[in-house]
């Protein structure tokens, strides 16, 4: 069994999804892991990290609209607001999606699905630098 770690990092510039799956796949494939097991975990407690659809961008564009309206920005409900009025919104975001993922690695290849995508969900309004820790493991 062998294993490989490296840190993505990620230059977000503000609230939307990024879509990471191009760095992931090309990690994984130069891993030289034929069979295994991909985690991915974002270091972060204002951001999330989500596998969805990659084909049709109106796709994102519907799951930001959906958050805006679930979580607003500068609700009455939240007290923590030292660090701007999209913090706690944020962290309520990161608590209602991921900050893991585990995905088959088989025959060299990270197992998505046909539309899927690797995407972290920036959940602040201003740039951030974001680390998320790749760890392959198999043979």
């Amino acid at each position: 069994m062998r294993q490989q770690h490296e840190t993505l990092s990620i230059n977000a510039q503000g609230r939307r999804l990024y879509d990471i799956t191009p760095q992931v796949l090309q990690w994984v494939q130069q891993s030289g892991i034929q069979s295994g097991l991909l985690t991915l975990y974002i270091q972060h407690t204002s951001a999330s990290l989500l596998i969805n659809e990659n084909y049709d961008r109106d796709v994102l564009v519907d799951l930001e609209a959906f958050f805006n309206r679930l979580v607003p920005d500068g609700d009455d409900l939240f007290i923590h607001t030292v660090e701007g009025p999209d913090d706690m919104p944020a962290h309520v975001r990161t608590a209602l999606t991921q900050t893991s993922l585990s995905i088959p690695v088989l025959q060299g290849r990270v197992a998505l699905g046909q539309w899927q995508g690797i995407f972290l969900f920036e959940h602040r309004h201003l740039p951030a630098r974001r680390r998320v820790l790749m760890h392959v493991m198999g043979e």
